[in-house]
C-alpha cells in the first residue's frame, strides 16, 4: 500500500467535503455545541467543588468546636463526608448526576449516600444531559456516517469507481484513503474540544498538581481518536460494500441505532435478569436480621453480650463489670461496632458483587460494540463511573468505622466504670480529643487502577481495529467497480 496514494485520496475527500457550505455550518454548530457543553460542565464542576469544600470546612469546624462531653455522644453526633468532583468530570458527566454526594457517618449505622443532582432537580434531567462526552460518543458518529456513506458507493453509481481502480489504485488503498480523509474531518470537531478541555483542566484546582490527571486526559483523547478512526473506517467499508448510496446510508443508520440504543439496553436487561439484585428494603432487612442474631450491644440482657461479660469477669477474676480495669460499656460498644460493621460489609460485598456481574455483562458486550467501549473508558477516565462512586463509599465506611472505634477506645481508656450515666461529670473528656481525629479526605482512583478496571474496553477497541483491517483485506479482493 502506497502512502502517497492514500494521502492523495484523503485530501480529495477533504476538499470535496469542505467546499460544501453545509459542512462549514456543521463544523460551526458542533464546535459551538461542544464549547457550551465544556464551559457549562466546567462551571458546574467548579461550583460543586467549592460547595463541597465550604461544607467540609464547616463540618470540621463544628466537630472540633464541640464542647467536652462523653465520647459515645460524639460517636452519635457523627460526621458528614462530601464526594468531591473529579477535575475531568466536566468532560463526561457519566453517573455523577444519579449517585449521591453527601453521607452522614455515625456509630452503629451505615447510611446511604444522598443528595444526587437527579433527586434535587426537575424531571427534565431524565431526558439526559449534554456533555462533551455525550456529543462525541453519539452525535459525531452520525456526522461521520453522513459524510462517509457515499464516499465509495456514489462513485460506483456514477461509474467513476472503475476509472479510479484502473489507475493503479488498489481497493485497500481506496478504502484507507477515504477513511483517512473522513478522519481528518472529525479532527476539525475534536481538536478544538481537546484544546479547550486541556485549558479548562489547567484552570481546575487540581490540574497543576496531579500528573495522573493529565495522564488520564491524554489517554482519554487517544481513546476518542481511535474511536473516530474506527468509525471512519467502518463508514467507508460499508459504503464500499453497498450497491448504492441509499443502501449504505440505511446500513450505517442501522449500525448507529444498534450500537447506541439497542445493544446497550439489551445488555443491561440481560445482566439484571441473570444477576438480580435485592431491593434496598430487602438488603436492610437481611442485615438487620443477621445483626439480631449476633446480639444487641445496647441491651444488657442480650445473650451474646451476656456471655461476653461472663468471660471477661472470669478472665479478670472479678464479680462485676465495675471492677474491671477498663470501661466495660466502651468495650461492649467496640465489640458491637465490630460485629455490625463486619455484617454490613459482608452483605455489601455480596451486593457489589452482583452489580459487578451485571456490569461485566455490559463490559463483555463492548467487545461487540465500540460505543460501549468508548463510553466506559470516557466515564472511567473522567472519574464519573460506578467504580469511582464505589471507591468513595468504601473510603467513607473506613472513616466511619475508624471514628466510631476511636470514640469507643477513648471511652475504654478515660472513663471509669463507676460513673452512673454519660451526663456525669466524670464521664466527660476534653474536646482536644475531637481535634486529634483526622479530617476526611476523599482520594481518587489512581490511573493504574482505572486502566486495570477498563482493560476489556481497551481490548475491545483494539479488537475492532484488527477486525476491520482483516475484513478490509478480505473484502478488497472482491470489490466490485460497478
Amino acid at each position: 500500500m502506497q502512502t502517497r496514494t492514500v494521502g492523495l485520496l484523503a485530501k480529495q475527500v477533504w476538499r470535496n467535503t469542505v467546499k460544501n457550505r453545509s459542512t462549514i455550518w456543521l463544523f460551526g454548530v458542533f464546535n459551538l455545541l461542544l464549547l457550551c457543553a465544556l464551559l457549562s460542565g466546567y462551571q458546574y464542576m467548579h461550583s460543586q467543588q467549592l460547595l463541597a469544600l465550604e461544607n467540609s470546612e464547616e463540618v470540621r469546624e463544628r466537630w472540633v468546636n464541640n464542647p467536652d462531653k462523653h465520647p459515645h455522644r460524639m460517636a452519635h453526633y457523627g460526621y458528614v463526608a462530601f464526594r468531591q468532583k473529579y477535575p475531568l468530570s466536566f468532560f463526561d458527566f457519566g453517573m455523577d448526576s444519579y449517585v449521591g454526594n453527601v453521607i452522614f457517618l455515625e456509630a452503629h449505622r451505615q447510611n446511604t449516600v444522598n443528595f444526587s443532582a437527579a433527586s434535587l432537580s426537575n424531571g427534565l434531567l431524565r431526558l439526559g444531559e449534554i456533555s462533551a462526552g455525550m456529543v462525541l460518543q453519539l452525535l459525531v458518529p452520525l456526522l461521520l456516517f453522513f459524510w462517509g456513506f457515499s464516499l465509495v458507493a456514489s462513485e460506483r453509481e456514477k461509474g467513476t469507481l472503475k476509472i479510479v481502480l484502473i489507475q493503479n489504485v488498489s481497493a485497500v488503498e481506496l478504502i484507507a484513503g477515504r477513511a483517512l480523509g473522513l478522519f481528518y474531518l472529525s479532527t476539525v470537531v475534536f481538536l478544538p474540544t481537546a484544546i479547550i478541555g486541556g485549558i479548562l483542566l489547567g484552570l481546575s484546582d487540581l490540574g497543576l498538581t496531579s500528573i495522573g490527571l493529565y495522564g488520564r486526559f491524554i489517554l482519554l483523547l487517544i481513546a476518542y481518536v481511535f474511536y473516530f478512526g474506527l468509525l471512519s473506517w467502518l463508514a467507508v467499508l460499508i459504503s464500499a460494500y453497498s450497491s448504492s448510496s441509499r443502501a449504505s446510508l440505511i446500513r450505517l443508520i442501522g449500525c448507529w441505532l444498534f450500537f447506541t440504543l439497542m445493544l446497550p439496553k439489551v445488555s443491561q436487561l440481560v445482566g439484571q435478569t441473570l444477576y438480580p439484585a435485592p431491593t434496598k428494603i430487602e438488603f436492610d432487612t437481611a442485615v438487620e436480621e443477621e445483626l439480631i442474631q449476633h446480639g444487641d450491644s445496647h441491651n444488657p440482657n442480650d445473650p451474646h453480650f451476656q456471655a461476653l461479660k461472663d468471660s471477661l469477669l472470669r478472665a479478670y477474676g472479678v464479680e462485676s463489670p465495675q471492677e474491671l480495669p477498663f470501661n466495660y460499656s466502651g468495650y461492649v460498644m467496640r465489640e458491637g461496632e465490630k460485629l455490625s460493621a463486619e455484617t454490613y460489609q459482608r452483605h455489601q460485598e455480596n451486593l457489589v458483587g452482583i452489580y459487578q456481574k451485571q456490569q461485566q455483562v455490559v463490559r463483555l458486550t463492548a467487545m461487540l460494540n465500540p460505543y460501549l467501549a468508548i463510553k466506559n473508558l470516557s466515564m472511567a477516565f473522567s472519574g464519573t463511573d460506578y467504580s469511582a462512586f464505589k471507591d468513595f463509599q468504601e473510603q467513607t465506611e473506613t472513616y466511619r468505622y475508624t471514628l466510631a472505634q476511636t470514640m469507643n477506645e477513648l471511652q475504654i481508656q478515660h472513663i471509669s466504670n463507676k460513673v452512673e450515666s454519660s451526663a456525669d461529670k466524670k464521664a466527660i473528656i476534653s474536646r482536644q480529643h475531637w481535634e486529634d481525629l483526622p479530617d476526611f479526605q476523599h482520594q481518587f482512583l489512581s490511573l493504574g487502577q482505572v486502566i486495570r478496571q477498563e482493560s476489556i474496553s481497551i481490548i475491545s477497541l483494539m479488537v475492532w481495529g484488527l477486525g476491520l483491517f482483516l475484513v478490509t483485506n478480505r473484502f478488497a479482493q472482491h470489490l466490485k467497480a460497478f
